[in-house]
């Protein structure tokens, strides 16, 4: 069985701090410096309400 699951990187809107999270998150992911959110779950792939940058495997 192949799992889907995938790390995401982003940058916030706000501050510009890029961060790694997880593509299929489970509860409200917030920046870790200004704390605005960042993705919500959304009953599978995550709702990402900032830029993403890459894709990681």
């Amino acid at each position: 069985m192949k799992n889907d699951s995938k790390f995401i990187k982003v940058r916030c809107t706000k501050c510009k701090n890029e961060q790694v999270i997880f593509g299929k998150c489970s509860t409200v992911v917030n920046c870790l410096v200004c704390g605005q959110e960042m993705a919500r779950p959304s009953g599978g792939k995550s709702d990402v309400k900032c830029s993403i940058l890459e894709v990681l495997d």
